[in-house]
């Protein structure tokens, strides 16, 4: 069994995070059945950016990261509080110690930008939200990644992506990345995207 972490922070984008909860739960009970999913924050409820409440199943403190083989990061809005969990030293420390074992790593939109805090962008192509009105892709460049602007950055074991509507995609890359590209295709063809 595949287990991915949902990193959650105060203020991420709903949307963002359910397009993994639910590629990864129609895999588990579709697909292969090799995934699992659990959501993780640094509270016991968080607040999503338009103020859907969530509770998490466990805190960071509660995880032993040995046990997963894969992070994924939705994005979220400043106004929503997105950056105080996001560049938190307890979230960094999540995504360095997943970056220092080859774990995979997906993050949507803005969720790049806590993985370029944390430093594992150095020198790396990436991508973060992209709008020709956004200081995003300026700042992750500022952490020393080498900003592309293209729906989906894969480079190695990390995926970075530039807005809400690349969601799906990020999800499906994930699932390919921990399974198979025929299985992905089979989960796809399930849930109607041709």
């Amino acid at each position: 069994m595949k287990k991915v972490l949902l990193l959650l922070s105060n203020g991420f984008e709903a949307v963002e995070a359910s397009v993994f909860t639910d590629v990864l739960g129609w895999n588990k009970l579709e697909g292969d059945g090799s995934t699992d999913l659990v959501t993780v924050g640094l509270h016991e409820q968080l607040s999503c950016t338009w103020n859907f409440i969530v509770k998490p199943e466990l805190t960071i403190d509660q995880v032993n990261l040995d046990d997963f083989d894969a992070l994924a990061i939705p994005g979220g809005f400043e106004e929503a509080g997105f950056y105080d969990d996001a560049y938190d030293p307890k979230f960094l420390d999540v995504i360095t110690d997943f970056h220092d074992k080859k774990k995979i790593i997906a993050s949507i939109c803005v969720g790049a930008l806590p993985l370029g805090k944390s430093g594992i962008l150095k020198g790396r192509k990436a991508t973060t939200y992209n709008h020709p009105t956004s200081i995003r892709q300026e700042q992750l460049k500022e952490f020393g990644a080498l900003v592309v602007n293209e729906p989906i950055v894969v480079t190695d074991n990390i995926i970075t992506s530039y807005n809400p509507s690349t969601a799906f995609g990020v999800a499906f890359t994930l699932l390919e990345m921990l399974t198979t590209k025929e299985n992905c295709h089979h989960v796809k063809e399930l849930m109607g995207f041709h």
